[in-house]
């Protein structure tokens, strides 16, 4: 049986093996973020139930992260098409590359997202005053906008 793969028959393995890499590093940066920044959110429910809701910023930022790695994964699989144009070794390498750099961006940001979410939920649940007020707020969706930069691939 002749083939009409003209490429290196090894690269679309790399090629996949960096979708895979982006998308499970983002989805457990993401469950990190998630489940840590849960504990805190947790806490603030039995402190102060009353600002629960606005507490989940940390949970959604972090579940945001899984997305971006399921959009890295889906551009990087879908530019591996051996039929239409031949895939060698480098264009392999260089989807594995970007893959992971999507990839271990996303668990770097979940991991810093569940440990600002979890520090700032429970400091929020603490420096309220006796009639409500709090002394700054929730300021720190600011940090998560920052943190959230490092997988976003609309920068990369």
């Amino acid at each position: 049986m002749s083939s009409t793969f003209s490429g290196d028959e090894t690269a679309p393995f790399f090629g996949f093996l960096g979708a895979a890499a982006a998308l499970v590093f983002s989805c457990m940066g993401a469950a990190y973020g998630t489940a840590k920044s849960g504990v805190g959110v947790a806490s603030m429910g039995v402190m102060r139930p009353e600002l629960v809701m606005k507490s989940i910023v940390p949970v959604v930022m972090a579940g945001v992260l899984g997305i971006y790695g399921l959009i890295i994964a889906v551009i990087i699989s879908t530019g591996i098409n051996p039929k239409a144009k031949s895939y060698y070794l480098f264009d392999g390498y260089a989807h594995l590359s970007s893959g992971l750099a999507c990839g271990l961006a996303g668990l770097s940001a979940g991991m810093a997202i569940g440990i600002v979410g979890d520090a700032g939920v429970r400091y929020d649940a603490c420096c309220l005053f006796e009639d409500g007020s709090c002394l700054r707020g929730l300021n720190y969706p600011k940090s998560y906008i920052f943190l959230s930069l490092f997988c976003d691939p609309l920068v990369c």
